[in-house]
Order: structure tokens, then C-alpha cells, then sequence
């Protein structure tokens, strides 16, 4: 009998858009691959659940927003008359595709612990190369639009810029999935506006108001979720934890790991030695592995790790206080003296327990604007061509100061 070819043009059911065609044969292998399924295992808004249960969708899900917004994306632009070739199309769609794919284990944390001196986007082209190996360099456009080093720019800005497939999507879902409506934004109009002007990606004059909420939503989203104070805890106290295994690994003690866990907390991972065999090991490493080990480590002899993991286990988790200015190192201090003594554990100890950070929030940047064309052909940034006195205060950056310690 003939082997029958699957079929490889499937269509997914999102909860958002409803029906996301898969529009080739190589990004259906893309998804396929072990490396992409990973994504599947990685939450998109880390410890956020803590505060919206519903949050618990994953880097997958927004992935696959992600290529069926570009694909509308491209559609509209060509309807304008702007020249977009195959070729270009599918690059464009792989590049949004597999933006993500270098974000380890609950988005950020790993980031600040167990790997230092690079970011996700550096891991991701890691990945984007290494996939291009095994397809046989048939990711090449798609890595040069990445790296912003097309000749055609505003490929570049729908993948990396203020008004960016990849925001359309995470705020539209991050929306739905929390329930917070404030982030809702009209990521079809949004794309219905889009022109390119002197090969720069702009917004038709009709969708200024549209850009508008979509910085609003912004602003709120960041404040009502991604800044929430729980989650900004969890996400700290998951940081310690990480830092202090790591710690007890360098002294030699025995921990409870994964086989990728145990290499990232056994092996001091930086920039300079991320060879193919550590992108191997991180590509099997997931949120399931720091679960399980987090759990397995509330019954660990050292009081700090097990006490951390066990308050996040159960979410008893510490106390914040958030204010405008920074706070005093005296009251620091005092607090770390008081809960060293509580706890009984050294100061240096008790800083995984007493720590204050600060947090930043910017809605908008002048300094990468987003230009409005109006009907005369000219461009003014968003921030100018608003009448909207909000718009120009969204361009200055909110700090804010927190300090967390035991309830």
C-alpha cells in the first residue's frame, strides 16, 4: 500500500480568533518540532495565576496568535499595494513565530538566577539558527528580519517595535485569560490602519484613537497585571529560591533536580560557554522541572530553601509594601535585623526574605515612535498628533519602590 502524505495545512481553534490556519507544510514542521512543543510547557505570565486564576495559558498559545495576526497583517498591507513576496511572507511568519522560543522556564525568572549574561532574544536566535541547520537554511530570510538586518525595515517593526505583532496579541490574550478588560484592545482595527510610509511601518490617520487605547491598555496592563504586587512576590521569591539552589549546588550539597535542571545548577552558565549541548539542555528544561523540584526542595535541611519553597507552594507569600520614593536603608536594615532574628538565620540569609527592588513602567517611547500618516501623506509621532494630554505623560517613565519581607 502507498504511505499516505499527512496532512499538513491544519487548522487550530484559539479561544480568541477563533480558526488559525497553518499556512505551509515547513511551519507546520517548525510547530512540530520538539523544540517549539516545548512552549507548550512554559506559562506566558509566569506566577500570574497566583493573582488571576484563568492566567495559565502558555508561550504556545501566544505564539500561534502571533502567525495568525501577521498573516492578516500581510493581507492588509497587500490590499494597500504594498509588495510583499511569498518568500517574504513565510519569513515573516516564522520570524513572529518562533520570537519566543528562547524564553526558559516561567518567562524571566531563569533570566535573574540559574543563566546570566543572556537574554531570551539571544536564545531564541540560538534556536532560530539551529532549526535552520536541520531545515537546511530555509530560515535564513526569516533570521534576517529578526535581527533587523533586511533591507525591507518595517519587517523588522512588525516583529520588534512599539506597536508590534507580538503586543497586539499578548495584551488582547493576556486580557482574556485574566479577565481584566482594561488591556482589550482592538488588535483587528489596529491591523487595518497599518500602511508602510518611506519603509516605515505607520498608522492610518483614522486608527489615531485606536492607538490611543492600545497605549492606555497598555499602561493599565502593566500596572493591574504584569506589575501586580502578588505577582511581583511570587516572581522574586522564585528568583531566590532559584539563586539559593544554585548556591548550594556551587558549595557541592545534593539537591533534587531534573537531569536540565541539575545541569543549569551545576554548571555556571553564561554567555561565553552557551554551546549547542547547553541549548539542548535548556530546551528540555520547563516550568514542570522547577515545580517539581520546588516542591521536592520544602523538604530540604536548609531552612532558606525549604522555607521559600514551601510559602510558594502554598502561597503564604511575603508582604509588600510599594511607594514613590525609595525606601530608607535604615528601615532596610532594621527589618532584616528584626526577621534574622525571627527566623533564626543569619542577615545574609535573611536577605532572600527581606529585599527592595524597584519597578519601572513606560507606556510609550518617544525615542522609537509611532507614526501617524495622515491624509496628506505626512507623519507625526502619536504623542504630537493626539489631543489627548495623557498620550504625552505616557512617554515619562513611572519608577516605583517596593520592599518585601515576612507577614
Amino acid at each position: 500500500m502507498k504511505r499516505q502524505t499527512p496532512n499538513k495545512l491544519k487548522i487550530l481553534n484559539d479561544p480568541i480568533y477563533g480558526f488559525i490556519q497553518i499556512p505551509n507544510s515547513l511551519i507546520f514542521d517548525i510547530i512540530e518540532h520538539p523544540y517549539f512543543q516545548r512552549l507548550r510547557r512554559i506559562s506566558q505570565m509566569g506566577f500570574s495565576n497566583l493573582v488571576y486564576p484563568g492566567a495559565n495559558h502558555t508561550r504556545f498559545h501566544h505564539a500561534l496568535g502571533c502567525i495568525h495576526l501577521m498573516q492578516k497583517a500581510v493581507r492588509v498591507l497587500r490590499f494597500k499595494q504594498i509588495e510583499i513576496t511569498k518568500e517574504e511572507e513565510k519569513a515573516l511568519c516564522i520570524a513572529i513565530l518562533l520570537h519566543d522560543i528562547g524564553h526558559g522556564a516561567f518567562s524571566h525568572a531563569l533570566e535573574h538566577s540559574i543563566v546570566h549574561g543572556i537574554s531570551h532574544e539571544e536564545i531564541s536566535l540560538k534556536f532560530m539558527k539551529k532549526l535552520n541547520d536541520e531545515f537546511d537554511g530555509k530560515l535564513d530570510l526569516a533570521i534576517e528580519i529578526f535581527e533587523g538586518n533586511y533591507h525591507r525595515k518595517f519587517f523588522y517593526q512588525l516583529i520588534s517595535s512599539q506597536l508590534d505583532i507580538d503586543r497586539l496579541d499578548y495584551l488582547k490574550r493576556d486580557s482574556f485569560y485574566t479577565g481584566v478588560t482594561e488591556g482589550n484592545i482592538s488588535s483587528d482595527r489596529l491591523i487595518v490602519m497599518m500602511n508602510v510610509n518611506d519603509d516605515q511601518l505607520v498608522i492610518e490617520q483614522k486608527g489615531i484613537y485606536s492607538v490611543e487605547k492600545f497605549l492606555i491598555a497598555r499602561r493599565l496592563m502593566y500596572w493591574q497585571v504584569y506589575l501586580h504586587k502578588t505577582g511581583l512576590v511570587a516572581e522574586h521569591m522564585l528568583v531566590n529560591v532559584l539563586l539559593r539552589a544554585k548556591e548550594l549546588a556551587e558549595k557541592g550539597d545534593e539537591l533534587f533536580a531534573s537531569t536540565s535542571l541539575r545541569y543549569f545548577l551545576y554548571n555556571e552558565i553564561n554567555q561565553d560557554n552557551f554551546t549547542d549541548e547547553t541549548l539542548e539542555m535548556f530546551s528540555k528544561l520547563d516550568d514542570y522541572d522547577i515545580l517539581s523540584a520546588i516542591k521536592e526542595w520544602t523538604n530540604h535541611e536548609d531552612k532558606v530553601l525549604s522555607l521559600l519553597s514551601q510559602m510558594i507552594v502554598d502561597r503564604k507569600l511575603l508582604r509588600i509594601e510599594i511607594q514613590k520614593d525609595a525606601f530608607d536603608v535604615d528601615q532596610i536594615n532594621k527589618k532584616i535585623s528584626k526577621y534574622s532574628k525571627k527566623l533564626n538565620l543569619s542577615e545574609e540569609e535573611t536577605n532572600s526574605f527581606v529585599f527592595s527592588q524597584e519597578i519601572k513602567n513606560q507606556a510609550y517611547n518617544s525615542e522609537k515612535p509611532i507614526f501617524i500618516l495622515n491624509k496628506k501623506g505626512k507623519l507625526k509621532d502619536i504623542a504630537k498628533a493626539s489631543d489627548q494630554f495623557n498620550i504625552q505623560a505616557l512617554t515619562k517613565p513611572v519608577i516605583k519602590h517596593f520592599i518585601c519581607y515576612p507577614k
